[in-house]
């Protein structure tokens, strides 16, 4: 008796991805892309590259990134202290990661690394989303670094007329400065050192520094400045509701946390390492699931 040969059964290839940052163990994007992934039906694996955890720093971004193309990941993003770092070790960028001088997303593909930035987009539709109607004619934003890098270019495009930058590095914010006016027009943006009379003359307020994260507690800058006339938008979303958000709710500040620009980046990142469209509320109802904490 002869038997039909069986068909073997082809199973579709692993995407695999990787965090690289310091002090990120806390992180909810792995189980963003995850648990999204299976929704979707594909095999996807998220992993932690925790420079903490691997006791080294900056400096091993070039091991790292060769590291992740020998074991055949699919993409990597990018977190604090590492979006800027990384730029000079890619082979091409997004026009947006080009203009902001950062990246947050690697793609690896064909033996090239191509960067994108996906906190620019992901701040820019939680803030439609969340403070829509908010004024803007003159915002300050604290933090000139990758991060806050992407959120100028963001707060720009929709719509701010002036944005200050506060830096603990002024260098760093004046060069921000330059590079907005530059790309925005002479005058959308300005380096300052005295935080008081800005915060005191400003719409908005955008926080875009490590502080308030887990590792980093407390303030960004003294609580008396924050007043009702404010919004406060702050991109630290572990946990959902920093000491920032906790103060400027109290004083009769609008707020919006850092939990939507966390969803739409890892939904922009997730369509650029997969090709496949994700759906961007039923990842806000996986990050909703994790709690606040």
């Amino acid at each position: 008796m002869t038997h039909a040969p069986q068909t073997a059964r082809v199973r579709a290839p692993s995407i695999i991805v990787g965090l690289i940052g310091a002090g990120i163990q806390a992180s909810r994007t792995p189980p963003m892309h995850e648990q999204e992934a299976d929704a979707l039906g594909l095999r996807y694996i998220y992993r932690l590259i925790d420079l903490d955890r691997l006791g080294v720093g900056v400096d091993a971004l070039p091991d790292l990134l060769a590291g992740a193309e020998r074991m055949g990941f699919t993409g990597l993003n990018i977190t604090y202290p590492c979006k800027q770092a990384v730029i000079p070790l890619l082979d091409e960028l997004s026009d947006d990661a080009r203009a902001i001088g950062a990246v947050n997303t690697v793609v690896l593909r064909d033996g090239r690394r191509i960067g994108h930035n996906t906190d620019c987009s992901g701040f820019a539709e939680s803030f439609r989303r969340g403070l829509a109607d908010a004024p803007r004619a003159r915002v300050v934003l604290l933090g000139a670094g990758g991060a806050g890098a992407a959120v100028a270019h963001a707060a720009l495009g929709l719509g701010v007329e002036r944005l200050s930058l506060f830096d603990a590095d002024p260098a760093r914010a004046a060069a921000l400065a330059d590079q907005l006016n530059a790309r925005f027009g002479d005058g959308r943006a300005d380096a300052i050192t005295d935080l008081a009379p800005a915060v005191a003359q400003a719409d908005g307020l955008i926080h875009a520094t490590p502080t308030g994260m887990a590792k980093f507690p407390g303030l960004p800058l003294p609580a008396d400045l924050l007043h009702s006339g404010l919004w406060v938008a702050d991109i630290v979303y572990f946990p959902l509701e920093t000491a920032l958000l906790r103060e400027a709710r109290a004083r009769g500040c609008r707020t919006l946390d850092g939990g939507g620009m966390a969803v739409f980046q890892a939904s922009d990142a997730f369509r650029l390492f997969t090709g496949v469209e994700p759906d961007p509320e039923r990842i806000r109802a996986h990050f909703a699931a994790m709690g606040t904490d």
